[in-house]
């Protein structure tokens, strides 16, 4: 009898208000304020924004004094203006991304209340704040957080423009949903290119045909004034960025990192047509189960709608599942993949997820993949220290021999207790499976911000920063030789070349190459070491003793 009151205390908590704001401030915001930069993303986003400051060129975008082609100009524009409020700073940084997600989350659920119930939209908004792959963007000083927003919006606009049309609504009102969704189309053009216009045309496309209103889809693809609002959002910085350096920004960016990235492996993140299989559970994670769980019910009720139908229930779940679809199979077939890029397509997962949540059926299928994922954890310690004993080269050994300490604290415990109460939950059979995966993924966000990031992050990142204060402090000519860490930059408050140093200058380097260094430079000078930690070398190059 005691058991009933717990349980109702449990629903009322994780559909409260309250429980949104806790997921939000443990996944989009612990530790985001004190956490170095990251190497090489979140380094490289920052370091072009700074400089594009320190020039007061808001145009341009360069990276350690080098023209930066690879995205648009609106994160640099959105992070110029966090930091011009806060300073230069992990949050300042970071501050367009986690209130980027923060909206995100916001239209979700408003969407989810215009096409399901406020029930739905509490549970697809906790399962998309707590889900690992968005919290680990949504603190990230990078473009994905911003664009998954204005993807998300678009696909939203459009649907919302289906069912307007559909349902007889006024003129007005269709035009208003058309103008909204080609606004998000050009602002995601300007946060990442093509990618924010590609998908919703043609997921849209395939959806108003298969659910025979192709003249509504052509009537929304023909809408001149909704292309001219995207021209005027669009076209503006494109004129400025040609007008101050030609077409070096269209040929690196729409020939390079569009056309050459998808056809080609770029910096080495290459995979197969299976990668995604792969990653797409640690992406959901600790909701992996639950998909598996839904997943013969999501496609009896795909089936059950027929082709060529445009009312009835069931359509929404087909448009769902096509983007996901489109999103999944196209990079699937891309040279160069990354676990983020699957994200454009899980907003649909998760109010699916939502609008499909499990009781008690299937327990066991929903829940061993998060109590897999929950082991791993708790054995990392002990396979860091596997792997340190295995590692064969200098770099790999000292990283991993400082990782080895830093989890060498508490962390021994608290990782395999968050596998023990994942464990709880499972065998708590009285618990609805969807309410004991959420509290899973509250734990599991607590514990990947406050004892594993802090960790992973201290030791790669940490002698980075430390670095860059001391030669900040020492002042003089600083450069690096082969070592890509932006982040160094960022920290120094200003640009760091690549090249050879010379007499009197510092160079940063990996501690293993350090050598390398001594053998390039005049044989009448040395290197004095004036910061050493883990991999990385900070050395003055002086004349030697006679």
């Amino acid at each position: 009898m005691q058991a009933r009151p717990l349980l109702h205390a449990i629903e009322r908590f994780l559909l409260s208000p309250f429980s949104l704001v806790l997921a939000i401030v443990i996944a989009f915001v612990l530790n985001a304020y004190s956490l170095p930069l990251t190497d090489v993303d979140e380094g490289a986003f920052s370091e072009a924004t700074r400089e594009m400051m320190a020039r007061g060129n808001l145009i341009s975008p360069t990276l350690n004094d080098a023209p930066r082609h690879d995205k648009p100009i609106l994160i640099y524009w959105a992070q110029a203006v966090s930091v011009s409020v806060l300073g230069v700073s992990e949050i300042g940084f970071r501050l367009p991304s986690i209130i980027a997600s923060i909206l995100w989350l916001v239209f979700l659920y408003r969407f989810c209340l215009r096409h399901a119930d406020r029930r739905t939209a509490q549970v697809a908004s906790l399962v998309m704040a707590l889900s690992l792959a968005v919290g680990f963007i949504a603190k990230a000083a990078i473009s994905d957080a911003l664009l998954n927003l204005f993807i998300a919006l678009s696909m939203f606009g459009i649907y919302d423009f289906f069912c307007a049309c559909r349902d007889g609504k006024s003129p007005q009102q269709i035009r208003r949903l058309l103008f909204f969704a080609y606004a998000m189309l050009g602002l995601g053009f300007l946060t990442k290119g093509p990618v924010a216009v590609m998908f919703p045309l043609l997921i849209s496309g395939i959806f108003f045909v298969s659910a025979g209103a192709w003249r509504d889809w052509l009537k929304a693809a023909f809408f001149w004034p909704g292309w001219l609002l995207f021209l005027v959002i669009v076209v503006p910085w494109h004129v400025l960025v040609y007008l101050d350096q030609g077409d070096a920004f269209f040929r690196g960016f729409y020939l390079k990192h569009n056309l050459n990235r998808y056809s080609n492996t770029f910096e080495g993140h290459g995979g197969k047509w299976y990668y995604y299989l792969v990653v797409l559970p640690f992406v959901l994670m600790p909701f992996t189960g639950w998909l598996l769980a839904i997943a013969g019910k999501l496609l009896k009720k795909l089936r059950s709608v027929p082709l060529g139908v445009s009312s009835g229930e069931g359509l929404m779940e087909r448009y769902l599942i096509l983007w996901f679809v489109v999103v999944f199979g196209f990079f699937s077939f891309s040279g160069t993949q990354l676990p983020h890029y699957l994200l454009y397509g899980c907003t649909p997962v998760f109010i699916l997820l939502a609008c499909y949540r499990p009781e008690f059926e299937r327990r066991w299928l929903a829940y061993v993949p998060l109590i897999a994922f929950a082991l791993l954890l708790a054995a990392l310690p002990e396979v860091l220290v596997f792997a340190a004993a295995k590692a064969g080269k200098p770099y790999e050994k000292t990283l991993l021999d400082g990782l080895v300490a830093a989890f060498s604290d508490e962390a021994r415990w608290l990782l395999p207790l968050l596998a023990v109460a994942v464990i709880a939950l499972a065998l708590w059979r009285t618990l609805p499976v969807w309410q004991g995966l959420v509290i899973a993924g509250l734990l599991q966000a607590l514990v990947v911000a406050a004892v594993i990031a802090p960790r992973v992050i201290g030791v790669t990142q940490g002698p980075i920063r430390e670095a860059a204060k001391v030669a900040r402090d020492n002042g003089g000519t600083v450069v690096a030789w082969r070592i890509i860490m932006p982040s160094f930059s960022v920290y120094r408050q200003s640009a760091t070349p690549t090249r050879i140093p010379v007499e009197g200058e510092l160079v940063l380097t990996r501690t293993d190459r350090q050598h390398e260094v001594q053998k390039l430079i005049a044989p009448n000078l040395v290197l004095r070491e004036v910061y050493q930690r883990s991999f990385v070398t900070l050395a003055r190059v002086e004349p030697g003793k006679p």
